[in-house]
This record gives C-alpha cells, sequence and structure tokens, in this order.
C-alpha cells in the first residue's frame, strides 16, 4: 500500500523523468557482424541466443564484443558450436515470443536469454510476466528441442547510471519484482538455470548510454553463461556413465 501511494505521489515526476531520459539518451546501434554460424571444433553444441538489445549488442562496435562473441570465445575451444543470434532493441517477453516462428524448422541444444527490462518500462505485470515466461520456455523445448535454458535475470536498473532518481528506484523496484517471478520459475521449471547478477554494475563496466553492458561486462556475463553450460555437459556426462548398462 504504501508503494502504491508513494509511486502515485510520484507520477508526474516520474513521468517527466522518463520522458526526458528517453530524450537526451543516446541511442547506440546494434552492432554489425554475422548472427549465425559455426566456429570451433569437438561435440557440437547448437546455441540459441535470445533477448533484447543487451543480447543483441549494443554498446559495443561488433558482434566480436557482444555477449555471443564473447560466449563463442569460451565455448568455441571445446565444442563446435553452431550458433543464430535472435535479439532485437525494444522486445519485451511478448514481442520475443512472436519471434519464434522465424526459428520454425531450426534446432538447439541451449537457448540463453535476456529480456526483461522493456516489461520494467512497460509496467509488465509480474504473474503475467511469470507466465508467459513459462509459455516461451515450453514453446522453446517443444518446437526447438531446447534442452537447457539459461535464464539472466532483469538488471538491477536501480544502478542505471543513466537514471535520475527517483526514477532509478522505480525501475529498481519493478527489475525486482520481475526478478522475484523469474527465480520462482526457475526453481519450478527442469532444464532451467537461473544466472546470478552476471557483471557487477561498475560505470566503467558500462556502454557509453549508461544504460546497456560494455565490452568488458560481456566477457563477464559470456564467462558465467558457459559456466552453466559446461556444468549441465557435465551432468549430463555423468548421468550417462551412471546409468551406462
Amino acid at each position: 500500500m504504501r508503494h502504491a501511494l508513494v509511486t502515485a505521489a510520484l507520477a508526474p515526476l516520474l513521468l517527466w523523468q522518463g520522458r526526458r531520459v528517453r530524450r537526451i539518451t543516446p541511442r547506440l546501434p546494434e552492432p554489425g557482424g554475422p548472427r549465425a554460424g559455426e566456429c570451433g571444433s569437438g561435440p557440437m553444441l547448437r546455441l540459441l541466443v535470445l533477448g533484447d538489445s543487451a543480447a543483441a549488442g549494443v554498446g559495443v562496435a561488433s558482434q566480436g564484443e557482444a555477449l555471443t562473441g564473447r560466449l563463442l570465445a569460451e565455448l568455441a575451444p571445446t565444442h563446435n558450436v553452431h550458433r543464430r543470434l535472435c535479439a532485437h532493441t525494444g522486445d519485451d517477453l511478448a514481442q520475443l515470443a512472436r519471434r519464434l516462428p522465424a526459428l520454425a524448422g531450426e534446432q538447439f541444444d541451449i537457448a540463453l536469454l535476456s529480456v526483461g527490462v522493456n516489461d520494467v518500462t512497460g509496467r509488465t505485470p509480474p504473474a503475467r510476466w511469470r507466465r508467459d515466461y513459462a509459455e516461451l520456455l515450453t514453446r522453446l523445448r517443444a518446437q526447438c528441442g531446447v534442452r537447457l535454458c539459461v535464464l539472466t535475470p532483469v538488471p538491477p536498473m536501480h544502478l542505471f547510471p543513466a537514471l535520475p532518481q527517483p526514477l532509478r528506484w522505480y525501475m529498481g523496484g519493478g527489475a525486482r519484482r520481475l526478478n522475484a517471478a523469474l527465480r520462482e520459475l526457475a526453481a519450478r521449471t527442469p532444464g532451467c538455470e537461473l544466472l546470478h547478477t552476471p557483471f557487477p554494475m561498475e560505470r566503467s563496466l558500462m556502454a557509453s548510454d549508461g544504460f546497456h553492458p560494455g565490452a568488458r561486462a560481456n566477457v563477464l556475463w559470456a564467462r558465467a553463461a558457459a559456466a552453466a553450460i559446461r556444468r549441465y555437459h557435465q551432468d549430463s556426462l555423468c548421468r550417462r556413465i551412471d546409468f551406462k548398462p
């Protein structure tokens, strides 16, 4: 109740700040570079990266510096990685789900997801977000053969340098509520791993707009995701050995 009253009292200021941030924040482009292909050597690993502008690489100069490129650098020494990047600036969870038909007929082992910031700004209710996220995971398994979904939490928006107070406080609260829903979903969904916040929110790790991860942040993010993927493969290997007739 108190939160609702405070939010209502601050509504005109929050609206003004939101419009001003959109007006003055630099609009960085999605970096160029291939979004599909294969590289590396070893057992085949089919990787799908799904998400919003952060996953698309906004904030860095090339896909090699973006999340997918850094993840390839982590995995290619031990795997022949077939990757597909399906990430677009401005996508929220609903828009991301509408892109799945474009992947019809493609099969993947791993899906790495990064979505939620636009759901915070768009005020998607946590209960609906959790329900729609669960449906998306079900579709990835049923339609694309995904065996492991690696979920990136919504970043701690209360620490975004680009956001002034109290807008930073308001957005941070929205991010925390969606993350609580995501933790609950991951805990009860087999074949999911929720990353911890993949990098510290230090200004030096952010892109020039103060809103997106920079190159160094993408390295840390990719390392966290690669570690989750390696744990999954190690656990799968152990299960095959344990149940070998």
